[in-house]
């Protein structure tokens, strides 16, 4: 079958939109989707400087919701015309994916970054037959249909927005997996978020909907009084003596925090700002070695990295969507639609800051 794509074909090159070709249909335990939204993710973005370890030319996208139009196989649990969001990929077998931690699956980074599935070779090509990515996160769904595993794909609710529904299958599922899943968050904890983008203001929805309080740090005003209106605290992350205004603020310490940003001040600053025990979560890829500060590990704080919000899809997506249905998590006011069409203003508006969370409509 032949369908439009946003093929990205060299890392400093501008996506080009245009016909690409499915060889086959769905073998055993697979489905193909047709997207009726893709999340555009930082980490799409950061194919650009992966050092070529990504392969191009590739069709990126991986925040995908659709509809299923086939199945491959009567054992993939879904039909054609249920609704889904499309997660990861992730093996099924190995000692995580069978302990229910599916993001910490042994061939994580070779199914989701570094050219998916060997197997899947040459079924996914440009017009003219040349040869691109197997498939990128388990989907590619920068498009208008994608081929995916069925356990990948997360039934929904046909009555939902479904167009809209692609970032709680990555950004937002990581950001409020952080803080149900990873920190267990609840009435009376305080959950400091550093970085208001779509992965920090989903944790700061996600600590509110949970009935704690959420200390939102950014250096963007806008982002500050957006999450304002999110009910959290907003601190500029420029603040004089930061630890110690949180502390403040948070009658001792906040028992978590959450960094987004990959800033080592702000890390150092985060576990400062701390109660005894405090835990601080990581989500965010270093690119420089972490320092961390005498005294910021005392008193039995911890920290640790968190991938995608320790989440397995399959719960937390309908999680999320009932929190939406009742009103807290409201992530559709962090998103603006784009054409397919427009995805380089997508990309351009995401890394200006102009937008939290761009959805490309096919």
């Amino acid at each position: 079958m032949r369908f439009g794509a946003a093929v990205l074909r060299s890392y400093g090159a501008p996506f080009t939109v245009e016909e690409v070709r499915l060889d086959a249909g769905p073998a055993e335990g697979e489905v193909l989707v047709r997207i009726a939204g893709c999340g555009m993710c930082r980490t799409d973005l950061a194919v650009r400087r992966s050092a070529g370890r990504s392969p191009l030319p590739a069709v990126l996208g991986h925040e995908g919701a659709g509809v299923v139009v086939e199945t491959g196989g009567p054992d993939t649990g879904l039909s054609p015309g249920d609704h889904v969001v499309i997660g990861f990929d992730s093996c099924g077998h190995c000692r995580g994916c069978l302990a229910g931690s599916p993001a910490y699956c042994d061939r994580f980074a070779e199914l989701n970054l570094f050219g998916g599935r060997p197997e899947h070779a040459g079924r996914f090509t440009d017009a003219s037959g040349g040869a691109l990515a197997p498939r990128w996160f388990g989907q590619s769904a920068f498009a208008a249909y994608a081929m995916v595993p069925a356990r990948n794909a997360v039934r929904v609710d046909p009555s939902l927005p479904l167009e809209l529904l692609g970032p709680l299958g990555c950004g937002f599922l990581t950001g409020a997996g952080a803080v149900l899943n990873s920190f267990g968050a609840g009435p009376g904890d305080t959950v400091a978020v550093f970085g208001a983008g779509a992965v920090g203001l989903a944790a700061v929805m996600a600590a509110t909907a949970a009935g704690a309080v959420a200390v939102a740090v950014d250096r963007h005003p806008e982002r500050l009084a957006f999450a304002e209106k999110l009910n959290a605290i907003p601190v500029h992350a420029a603040s004089a003596g930061l630890p110690d205004r949180i502390r403040r603020l948070t009658d001792g310490g906040a028992r978590y925090a959450l960094d987004t940003t990959g800033s080592g001040r702000l890390i150092n600053d985060a576990l400062r700002a701390l109660r005894p025990l405090g835990h601080l979560g990581l989500v965010a890829r270093l690119h420089t070695p972490l320092a961390l500060e005498p005294g910021t590990l005392d008193r039995g704080r911890r920290v640790s990295h968190i991938c995608e919000g320790d989440a397995v899809p399959g719960l937390l997506v309908p999680r999320l969507t009932g929190l939406w249905r009742a009103g807290l998590f409201p992530f559709d006011r962090l998103i603006r639609t784009y054409p397919l069409a427009d995805i380089n203003a997508a990309e351009r508006d995401c890394e200006a800051g102009l937008v939290v969370k761009p959805v490309l409509i096919p």
